[in-house]
């Protein structure tokens, strides 16, 4: 009888050398799309806040000028629930701030401390408060 021969079921060295260089590979390619992923999801979701809220000053003036003197909210009326805007504002997806700061609106966005938000009464106008550089938020 001859002796059977068992064969070891073991991955070979030139076996694992490739399949770690094909998830580098994968790695590579993956991690950039996935960083692009979420600076859109932050860039969306900027914009369907400032969209919202646009509206609403844009809803408030509109209502103001039927009623009587076209005017922009106030600061206050802003951040009251139910003037402006039905539910509270969400959170700015590039600082984490919610609040509303008062600002005045020149060539510049000017960037006012931990606030969420700024806005100018005089001119209605709604932007980010934000240290990201080259959104260009103001613009949207």
């Amino acid at each position: 009888m001859l002796a059977s021969v068992r064969r070891s079921r073991a991955f070979t060295l030139v076996e694992l050398i490739v399949i770690i260089v094909v998830l580098a590979i994968l790695s590579g390619v993956a991690i950039p799309k996935y960083i692009d992923y979420a600076a859109r999801a932050k860039e969306s979701a900027a914009r369907g806040t400032l969209g919202a809220v646009r509206s609403g000053i844009a809803n408030f003036y509109a209502n103001a000028a039927v009623t009587g003197t076209a005017a922009f909210p106030t600061l206050v009326q802003m951040q009251t629930l139910g003037t402006v805007m039905q539910e509270a504002i969400p959170a700015n997806p590039y600082n984490n701030g919610a609040t509303i700061a008062a600002a005045t609106w020149a060539t510049t966005p000017p960037v006012s401390g931990s606030a969420g938000y700024n806005y100018d009464d005089a001119t209605g106008r709604f932007w980010l408060n934000s240290t990201t550089t080259g959104i260009n938020e103001h613009l949207w």
